[in-house]
């Protein structure tokens, strides 16, 4: 058996623009319909749905790859950098910000080139320690051969299967150029297809240590902003491969081991997208809920811990709310977490759940946990 990266005409992709047409063409018009119905929001509410699914872009993208990033740190962090207003930030640690400087990077700068050094400085970004875990990997520089094939694996150790093997590290640079030149080149391809065939492309290099399916889709979502010539993200195309995680290691895996027509993962590509678009009717719920919470609310008083909590349960809080999730996340006693608690429940904003004694716990009056 040979990689695609092992045959003889490599990378001379080829796809059928006859299958593709129509899922093709059905996906650019819900994507215009998308982008026309979000331009149509008022300027506050747009950018909340943008800092919304960028949040959910860079915390899905990590957690594919099994790391769990602070969601509070996260938003934190793209609305700073975003100039937006959220109220008090969090503090976001060193690995945080590096995912996050990555995705703004590659969706705010959707128009310029992609470049080696670019692409050094997102992957310098991700592991600015110098290690994946206790790992020390390259930083911002090709692989090189001193931890031998480049495998992506699974099972325990002893009975592992390997499910690819990228090209040899002698190889990348090259493999690297040839890349670049057609993504930055001009050659006739729909910009959605471009992103996909992109993703595909560099993931099967597997250039770095470790990032490449982070840095694989980073560039996916730049490709994507060029086909809506807007750095406004809408939607996340990494927390629908997350939802779909088995199969797209399924079909990434059998595109891999496959001949060069890749036609069935455009068509998975193009699927997954259309279901992103999906998760935007979630995203834009949620905005338009917290938008009239507040316009509701926005004449009554409320401490920042108060505040604070409102709109992480607007946002989406994932669990129950109890009085001690309260106090940990407000930094405050158990008593002064009860305190602010039972006042919005003499409110009518918060409401009891039912289970009483520790397991008590609250959520938005109307329902919204």
């Amino acid at each position: 058996m040979k990689y695609i990266h092992e045959l003889k005409k490599w990378p001379e992709f080829t796809w059928s623009q006859e299958r593709l047409a129509d899922q093709l063409a059905a996906v650019r018009h819900r994507q215009g319909r998308l982008i026309g119905r979000m331009e149509g929001l008022g300027f506050q509410l747009r950018a909340e749905a943008v800092l919304q699914s960028l949040t959910e872009e860079v915390l899905k993208s990590s957690e594919i790859e099994g790391e769990q990033l602070n969601r509070d740190q996260v938003r934190s962090s793209l609305a700073r950098r975003l100039g937006m207003d959220i109220g008090a930030l969090t503090h976001a640690d060193r690995n945080v910000e590096g995912v996050v400087e990555m995705m703004l990077d590659a969706t705010q700068k959707f128009d310029a080139p992609i470049t080696t050094e670019r692409l050094f400085g997102w992957h310098a970004a991700l592991f600015s320690t110098g290690r994946s875990g206790m790992t020390k990997i390259r930083a911002g520089r090709w692989r090189d051969e001193s931890s031998g094939p480049m495998q992506v694996v699974s099972g325990p150790i002893g009975r592992q299967r390997v499910h690819f093997q990228a090209p040899d590290a002698d190889r990348v640079a090259g493999e690297m150029r040839a890349f670049l030149a057609w993504f930055n080149g001009k050659r006739p391809i729909d910009s959605v297809l471009k992103a996909g065939l992109a993703h595909l492309w560099f993931v099967t290099i597997h250039p770095f240590d470790d990032g490449n399916g982070r840095i694989a889709r980073a560039i996916a979502d730049l490709a994507l902003a060029r086909s809506e010539s807007s750095p406004q993200r809408f939607y996340s195309m990494s927390a629908q491969i997350c939802s779909e995680r088995k199969s797209y290691y399924t079909i990434l895996e059998s595109t891999q081991k496959s001949n060069l027509d890749i036609t069935d993962w455009l068509e998975w590509f193009l699927g997954c997208l259309g279901r992103a678009f999906e998760g935007t009717e979630t995203v834009l719920a949620s905005v338009l809920k917290k938008a009239e919470f507040w316009e509701k609310h926005g004449g009554e008083s409320f401490n920042d811990r108060q505040r604070k909590l409102l709109n992480r349960l607007l946002d989406g809080f994932e669990g129950k709310l109890t009085s001690t999730k309260w106090a940990t996340i407000g930094k405050c006693s158990q008593d002064t977490a009860g305190r602010d608690i039972e006042d919005l429940v003499k409110r009518g904003i918060l409401m009891k759940n039912s289970g009483g004694g520790r397991s008590t716990s609250y959520s938005l009056e109307g329902g919204r946990r």
